[in-house]
């Protein structure tokens, strides 16, 4: 049985866009992921001290068959494959391709190496923004709310 999925994308090294477009290219021909669907790309300043350019963002939700650990093994492949290497870089700083898996159905995990939904989302208006887009009304459950009242939320629009 498929669960839903959600992604986010970033990239501010090199060909951001080519970059993003070939993490949905790899995506596309992994036969346990299917109907998908895409955000904008953004471009959004670092959320960082360390010197770097701007980012294209983007979120993408689909369904898989894959279990949440495989899929963040996809996703790490994709990242290693656009010259991203975790071990040398530093953390928060620029990279080529960065691939966070967001949600996963309406599950909560806590594992080493794998917490869903992502630990930081709902403070970064980078990710909600792009899935707002594409999954506004997802639930997210350890914040009780909808991706669309998150973005709102750090707006300073408040949706309740």
């Amino acid at each position: 049985m498929p669960n839903p999925a959600a992604i986010a994308l970033g990239s501010n090294l090199g060909d951001r866009r080519a970059h993003l477009e070939a993490a949905l290219a790899a995506l596309s021909r992994e036969p346990a992921i299917r109907n998908r669907r895409v955000s904008e790309f953004i471009q959004t300043a670092p959320v960082s001290d360390i010197p770097q350019g701007p980012y294209f963002n983007a979120a993408a939700v689909f369904e898989t068959t894959l279990p949440a650990r495989a899929l963040l093994g996809v996703l790490l492949e994709i990242e290693t494959a656009r010259g991203r290497d975790r071990a040398r870089e530093q953390r928060w700083g620029p990279r080529t391709l960065d691939l966070d898996l967001l949600l996963y159905a309406d599950l909560v995990i806590d594992e080493p190496d794998l917490r869903v939904p992502h630990p930081r989302m709902h403070e970064r208006l980078f990710v909600l923004e792009p899935l707002s887009q594409v999954a506004p009304d997802w639930i997210v459950a350890t914040q009780g709310r909808t991706v669309r009242q998150l973005r709102d939320a750090l707006r300073g629009e408040g949706s309740d």
